[in-house]
């Protein structure tokens, strides 16, 4: 059994896969001062609801984006699952692509792990939307080499900013209104952010594939990815276990048999 451990600037989800079959995930929010031994504590837990002991584990691999989440998930990886786990931008971790960047260390490990899943999946060219705490837009060729992509703030980060910044404003949840033109102070900002986000979604990608010069597929994963994929014929695929199966990927190609 392989744990995966996906560390984002939000959440760290764990999924645990035996071969190709995902069987379980959960989740838990990013805390650069959790310690190795309250993530177990915490795991624990949740593997004996579901009737599975810690010992069925034979292999982790991690990806991160948060730094000082790295050591303390290696730890609890060595103390509690006798592994040293995979880490993903370690220079003896092949990914099997080319990241074409000037500095491919600048690029997250979790777009990295999407581009080698979704090569795997359904091949390339292709551009890869994540729906995270940034919104990001990847580009991958048909070989599944990495070409870069596009940053943009998250939508739930933006809700936030909008709360923030604006006194009369209220905390808001993301979701598709009723019509374009709000007829109050809550409808209008969410037909803002979510009408706003499909007009990201659909010029972002025109202007990739216009540079790109190819016909080029659309994927889209993250939690909000299905609600944005119903008004938009932009996406044509949606997987939100995309990062967790190219965490699987990348640890079955590096693993001593």
């Amino acid at each position: 059994m392989l744990l995966a451990i996906d560390a984002g600037n939000t959440n760290i989800v764990f999924a645990l896969h035996d071969g190709e079959e995902l069987l379980h995930k959960w989740r838990i929010s990013s805390s650069s001062s959790r310690t190795a031994d309250e993530y177990m504590v915490w795991l624990t837990q949740l593997m004996k609801l579901e009737n599975l002991e810690t010992s069925i584990v034979t292999g982790a691999i991690i990806a991160t984006v948060v730094p000082q989440a790295l050591f303390p998930l290696q730890l609890l990886c060595r103390r509690y699952f006798n592994c040293d786990a995979m880490v993903v931008g370690e220079e003896n971790v092949d990914l099997g692509i080319e990241v074409k960047l000037d500095n491919p260390r600048e690029v997250g490990a979790d777009r990295l792990v999407n581009a080698v899943a979704a090569h795997k999946l359904y091949g390339g060219p292709m551009i890869i939307i994540d729906f995270g705490t940034a919104t990001t837009f990847d580009v991958i060729d048909d070989q599944g080499n990495y070409h870069g992509g596009v940053i943009s703030p998250g939508v739930n980060l933006s809700m936030e900013a909008l709360h923030m910044a604006a006194a009369k404003l209220p905390r808001v949840a993301v979701e598709k209104p009723a019509k374009v033109i709000g007829t109050g102070t809550v409808s209008a900002m969410q037909s803002g952010i979510f009408w706003g986000y499909i007009g990201l979604i659909e010029g972002i990608v025109e202007r990739i594939r216009k540079e790109y010069g190819k016909p080029m597929k659309v994927l889209a994963t993250g939690g909000l990815a299905p609600l944005f994929n119903d008004s938009t014929d932009i996406i044509e695929i949606v997987n939100q276990e995309l990062t967790t199966r190219g965490l699987f990927e990348i640890y079955d190609r590096n693993r001593d048999d």
